[in-house]
């Protein structure tokens, strides 16, 4: 059976934060959405894989003060620790299987870029969006970015899922409302491009 935890903890011995190929040393359409999602400073967010990341940093840097990061990977929590040191004592780290979360606490916005494509199986895309469901608070934004049709089909060798908004829209159900979408064209630190959307909806109350 695939272990997905080993997987991820490969990747982040074998690879610094910035050669991942998921890199971005200012996530910008992740900010733009988060801005216009309108929420205050002190509302609960969390990233959803954030793993090193650099979103957290920005997010920490703009004045945002009840911040949360998940990752399956210990190293690479590790790895974010380290880079922000005393700004990163405030900040919630949770070390688990996002399909096997348990929130603490409801969010005002979940954000997760490139997670919810390496879920390949029915039953792990119907454990996620059960603990979306309870983690995210009515009238809370769901930011998810994924590999856009067209884009890479794999990803750290693994498949993924494509997805366009009618796609995801199937995979969410009733319960949220679509605000906007955008793309992007990123090119990881090899200088290969990747195709991604991102979408943000709200939770409907």
């Amino acid at each position: 059976m695939f272990d997905k935890k080993n997987h991820w903890q490969n990747v982040y011995q074998q690879k610094s934060s910035t050669d991942v190929s998921w890199y971005q040393e200012t996530p910008e359409i992740s900010l733009e959405l988060i801005g216009n999602a309108g929420v205050d400073c002190n509302e609960a967010i969390i990233d959803v894989g954030g793993g090193s990341s650099r979103l957290v940093d920005h997010l920490d840097t703009a004045g945002y003060t009840n911040l949360a990061v998940l990752d399956i990977s210990e190293q690479a929590l590790i790895q974010a620790k380290n880079r922000l040191g005393e700004r990163g004592v405030s900040i919630d780290w949770f070390e688990a299987d996002i399909t096997q979360f348990d929130a603490p606490h409801p969010f005002s916005l979940w954000h997760d870029r490139a997670v919810f494509h390496f879920l390949t199986e029915t039953a792990d895309r119907q454990n996620y969006m059960r603990v979306l469901s309870h983690a995210l608070r009515p009238g809370g934004h769901l930011i998810i970015s994924a590999f856009a049709i067209g884009g890479p089909e794999k990803c750290s060798d693994l498949e993924i899922v494509q997805y366009d908004l009618k796609k995801l829209q199937a995979e969410l159900g009733e319960g949220y409302d679509f605000v906007e979408e955008t793309d992007e064209l990123h090119i990881t630190p090899a200088q290969k491009e990747q195709k991604f959307i991102y979408f943000r909806f709200i939770k409907k109350s």
